[in-house]
């Protein structure tokens, strides 16, 4: 007889891993060799299983106790060491694929509408109504210009996904054909697989759990019910997204198979970097240079903003580095009634060359100005007097 496999090596955790690690070490595991995602092959459908059992074991406080204490022996008939079963009682496993939707659905919560979580985002849709099956939700990645998000705008996306076949109208059947029993499960959906005292229930792979076969599979779908088409939909972008903000188009995903209803469409927006400013939240950010006799003398510019030029006041003696605020010339709230700030840094720009005349003035500027002229500097000086 074939020794059995260690469950934590299987799980690929150590004997003192947490709840939480094993669950994660699960969720690793079942994704990687989900039938959905290995089709056809018996290997991964086995290591499926396999770790779907361990995880049944060591998920459980008492088993996992009587399993450190006398391993796979305690769950052997007559072993009289503990729970008969992984089960207790002498039960068998729990259907594998209930255990991973369990573990799914605890965790998986985000990343779609319609409650499908991470088995829907991973493997294409949940069951449906009727053993339908749920289209999957798809994502679609949108850059759009700083202008663009301030305003709003509508834009036409295209995109390739499942759709319904239109030579069958989503039943996989060939027109003037008919579903029969599946000969598999005979129309039970199910096929029970035993391993020993371990028994499992799975779907049945020749119908999907449906319990009827078609006939005559559709000739445009091969018997899928859907066709990868490319369709073009228009998007409508309110003002104040940012990157990463996110628009659901319902029903826009995937179409759904034998009834299942249709995924969802999720828009992920991604905000171009701008040449000028840079956004904080809903602020606008810019730096702008200004002549030095204009920060010495004061006076007014014009700066750039988002919606044209604005007129900003520079008060006589600005240092480079102050920060003006311009009032509502940032960006529009997304909830709406609100706009942020600009601020504008600026840097008083000394010039690189001057001409004769320009020079003399300045040392003429020079030669009259005393340290009380230059405040900043008198007081900086006056503290490092002791360094030199």
């Amino acid at each position: 007889m074939a020794t059995k496999e260690d469950y934590y090596s299987l799980l690929g955790v150590e004997k003192t891993a947490s709840e939480e690690d094993l669950k994660k070490a699960y969720r690793k595991k079942a994704i990687q060799y989900h039938p959905d995602k290995n089709q056809g092959n018996k290997e991964a459908e086995e290591m499926f299983k396999k770790v779907s059992e361990a995880y049944e074991v060591l998920k459980d406080p008492q088993k996992r106790a009587a399993y450190d204490r006398y391993g796979h022996a305690a769950f052997q008939a007559g072993g009289g060491a503990g729970p008969r079963g992984p089960g207790g009682g002498g039960g068998g496993f729990h259907d594998p694929f209930d255990i991973f939707r369990e573990v799914f659905n605890q965790q998986g919560g985000g990343g779609g509408g319609g409650g499908g979580g991470i088995f829907e985002e991973f493997f294409g849709g949940g069951g449906g109504r009727d053993g339908g099956r749920d289209g999957s939700d798809l994502r679609y990645d949108l850059e759009i210009s700083l202008e663009d998000a301030a305003k709003g705008i509508e834009k036409e996306v295209s995109f390739r996904k499942a759709m319904t076949c239109e030579r069958c109208d989503g039943s996989g059947a060939e027109p003037g054909s008919k579903k029969v029993t599946c000969p598999t499960c005979r129309g039970a959906g199910q096929i029970r697989r035993s391993g020993g005292i371990i028994t499992f229930t799975q779907a049945c792979p020749t119908c999907g759990g449906a319990g009827t076969k078609i006939e005559k599979p559709c000739t445009a779908c091969k018997g899928e019910g859907r066709t990868a088409k490319t369709t073009k939909l228009n998007v409508r972008i309110p003002p104040g997204v940012d990157t990463g903000s996110r628009l659901r188009s319902v029903g826009n995903g995937e179409a759904g198979m034998a009834g299942g209803q249709a995924g969802d469409l999720y828009i992920v927006i991604s905000v171009a970097e701008h040449e000028i400013f840079e956004r904080q939240n809903d602020d606008l950010f810019c730096e702008i240079p200004i002549k030095f006799t204009l920060a010495t003398l004061g006076g007014s510019i014009e700066v750039p903003t988002l919606s044209g030029k604005a007129s900003l006041k520079i008060p006589v003696g600005t240092q480079s580095g102050t920060t003006f605020r311009l009032k509502g010339k940032g960006m529009p709230s997304l909830r709406g009634g609100s706009h942020g700030d600009q601020l504008v840094r600026v840097h008083v720009e000394v010039p690189t060359s001057l001409s004769a005349e320009q020079r003399k003035k300045l040392e003429e500027f020079a030669q009259i100005s005393g340290d009380a002229n230059e405040p900043m500097a008198k007081s900086f000086f006056e503290k490092a007097k002791k360094f030199f």
